[in-house]
């Protein structure tokens, strides 16, 4: 699959999140295979004004390249700005966010609100590609509501308007991220467009991701939930699809290696007390599905220095070296 004239060399993606998928985490999936990543969401408007901690958002590093910068907001022509400065992080691409089902962005007319008005996505696809001269791309949702159902429609707009590609994630805004992603909505965008697909929702580990490529046709896969606490998801679902392997989990001591590097890079970028905050529930992802690891995870909310992390991980290890911690 290319996006422009970019190639790219894997399977699945790593989905922007907001919050979670930041430098460290992005590197750490980009080494473990994923084809490309996308930055966290970056407000049209706040670049526009000149906002920190927007520019902040858009630092992307060579390791976890292909990357894109990815942009909220509803007006094309503050959009096409934005487009412009974003161009100071050399992003190979852009991506529009038209699916954040969250309130704060919603509730302002941004993310999976577009869907309501496909004319308006495709007015800010075509102001950011006249904008700039890398790729546009867009991320949607099926629909506002389950009787809003249009993301056919929408992404039809956004091809007219130039998208390079289009990312669909299988559920309507309010839906979340429940009940189980929508595959014939998926496919019917696939059919329906000439440029590329990317399927998005429920892709959990490399079965999941083989049943979505079957059964939409979609040109490449984006895991985003899947991926917290196992940016190795990536590595395992190249092995099934390239070889038919299914690679073994990693083992614990390998998850909490793993982990402190994700962490100690952070905190490299953003300080210690803000990545040690936000390593808590990355801390609990990468726990998840150990028994006897509530106690771990508890433990993990009090985090306040990349000592203490350390500690934790070496007592996490120990304990299931004791067998007081086992993969369920």
């Amino acid at each position: 699959m290319k996006i422009g004239n970019i190639t790219l060399d894997a399977h699945a993606a790593l989905a922007p999140m907001a919050g979670v998928a930041d430098r460290a985490f992005r590197r750490l999936c980009r080494g473990y295979g994923a084809a490309f990543t996308v930055s966290e969401m970056v407000s049209s408007k706040g670049l526009s004004y000149g906002d920190r901690k927007s520019g902040e958002l858009m630092v992307l590093d060579d390791e976890e390249r292909p990357s894109a910068v990815q942009l909220f907001g509803n007006e094309p022509d503050t959009m096409a700005r934005a487009a412009e400065l974003a161009m100071s992080a050399s992003p190979d691409w852009l991506d529009i966010n038209m699916g954040c089902p969250a309130p704060k962005i919603a509730g302002n007319g941004s993310g999976s609100a577009l869907l309501r008005d496909p004319a308006l996505c495709g007015r800010l696809v075509e102001a950011a590609v006249k904008a700039v001269d890398v790729p546009v791309t867009a991320k949607i949702r099926l629909g506002y509501a389950a009787d809003q159902k249009n993301a056919v429609e929408v992404a039809l707009a956004c091809e007219a308007a130039g998208a390079a590609a289009v990312t669909v994630h299988g559920r309507t805004r309010d839906q979340m991220y429940a009940p189980p992603v929508d595959i014939a909505g998926i496919r019917a965008v696939k059919a329906a467009l000439h440029i590329p697909v990317i399927a998005n929702g429920d892709v959990v580990d490399a079965r999941s991701a083989a049943h979505m490529l079957e059964e939409t046709g979609a040109d490449l896969l984006m895991v985003g939930r899947g991926a917290l606490g196992a940016p190795w998801v990536f590595a395992e679902i190249e092995a099934y699809l390239n070889e038919g392997r299914l690679l073994p989990p990693p083992p614990i001591a390998v998850r909490m290696s793993v982990l402190y590097r994700q962490i100690a890079m952070a905190a490299e970028w953003k300080g210690e007390r803000v990545a040690l905050r936000e390593a808590r529930k990355h801390t609990a992802w990468y726990l998840k599905g150990w028994r006897g690891a509530a106690a771990w995870r508890a433990e993990a909310s009090s985090l306040t220095t990349l000592s203490d992390l350390a500690d934790l991980c070496e007592r996490v290890i120990r304990a299931n070296e004791k067998g007081d911690l086992s993969d369920a």
